[in-house]
């Protein structure tokens, strides 16, 4: 899979260097401030900060509130002579701990009032009823016995898919499809890109050419499908769809949730669906030579990176469900024999 080359060398270098990168001026008035977080995803979260004509102040996705994160947040702040008390707003593009973690901090201390998709907020509002659920799907899904402890723990009632114990706020400004974000001077739209999380947002600054990405495109990391709560619509489908929808954005400066910018989201979103067209092709391809198989017979057919012997605990139900939703895009979940 080709990998888009990055508009920020000092991001790139960093990177490959596990360091952060240095607080940047992607445009006049625009900031990305690197946010560490030490929960699975290989650099940080990159924050973006946007001063309205005002001198107001907005934060996309702050970032995560563990591991010295608010101290580095803080510190990017000080770097463009604000502080975090300055934000007037919070936009956050998904639920999950390295996007929204800090919100509830920047919230406290500033009283800015944190803006998200309704669906987020329904995910975080309904999270036990949704674990729970999780782990009656986990238990038919033919799990090794040896093997089970561990899915269970990351993919049932164990599970947070927000920011856990840091008090994740309910948003107190629900965002649709084409809102845009209230910020003096500035047109930034709403884009809805539902598959990452079934309230997933980008948001489009046209005017400074500008696509804020969060989790749903990165240069080098394919993205998982829905990690957020469960979906009357299957995740795959909708995140097949929300790359189409990059359709127009090819010229835009790709402003990522993590790794570094780059740009040709369209061509990035094309290898991405390659990706996953290739996965459901073996899923495809399993069910046509197993009889009445169980998903972990399924997924075992799946060349996952090093395979599916070489997973457990949470990587292992990430890949099991979305084995599960290559087999319902296909229309065959009649053919899956649930234990």
């Amino acid at each position: 899979m080709s990998i888009p080359p990055p508009v920020s060398s000092v991001q790139a270098e960093a990177l490959a260097a596990g360091v952060l990168p240095p607080v940047e001026e992607v445009r006049p008035g625009i900031w990305t401030v690197a946010v560490p977080f030490r929960g699975g995803v290989p650099d940080a979260t990159l924050a973006y900060v946007v001063e309205g004509a005002d001198g107001s102040l907005a934060v996309i996705d702050p970032g995560g509130s563990g591991d010295g994160a608010l101290d580095v947040l803080s510190e990017g702040f000080r770097a463009i002579g604000r502080a975090v008390e300055d934000v007037t707003l919070i936009a956050v593009t998904h639920l999950h701990a390295d996007h929204l973690g800090a919100a509830a901090h920047v919230r406290r201390v500033s009283g800015a009032p944190v803006a998200m998709h309704a669906a987020e907020v329904r995910a975080l509002e309904h999270e036990r009823d949704d674990a729970e659920q999780d782990e009656r799907d986990v238990r038919t899904w033919g799990v090794p016995e040896h093997l089970l402890g561990g899915v269970l723990a990351a993919w049932g009632t164990g599970r947070r898919i927000g920011s856990g114990a840091t008090g994740a706020p309910v948003a107190d400004l629900l965002l649709a499809d084409g809102d845009v974000l209230p910020i003096p001077g500035r047109s930034i739209r709403t884009l809805w890109t539902p598959g990452h999380t079934g309230g997933h947002v980008c948001f489009v600054d046209e005017p400074d050419g500008l696509l804020f990405t969060g989790d749903h495109v990165l240069p080098r990391i394919n993205s998982g499908i829905g990690l957020g709560g469960r979906t009357e619509s299957n995740p795959l489908r909708d995140s097949l769809d929300s790359l189409a929808a990059l359709a127009g954005f090819a010229a835009f400066e790709v402003c990522p949730g993590h790794e570094y910018r780059f740009r040709d989201v369209v061509s990035r979103g094309r290898e991405l669906v390659r990706h996953r067209d290739e996965r459901t092709r073996h899923v495809a391809d399993a069910l046509d030579r197993l009889d009445r198989p169980t998903l972990f017979e399924v997924a075992s057919r799946v060349p996952f990176t090093g395979g599916i012997g070489a997973l457990s605990g949470y990587l292992l139900g990430s890949a099991l469900r979305q084995t599960a939703y290559h087999v319902d895009l296909l229309g065959r979940a009649d053919e899956v024999r649930p234990v």
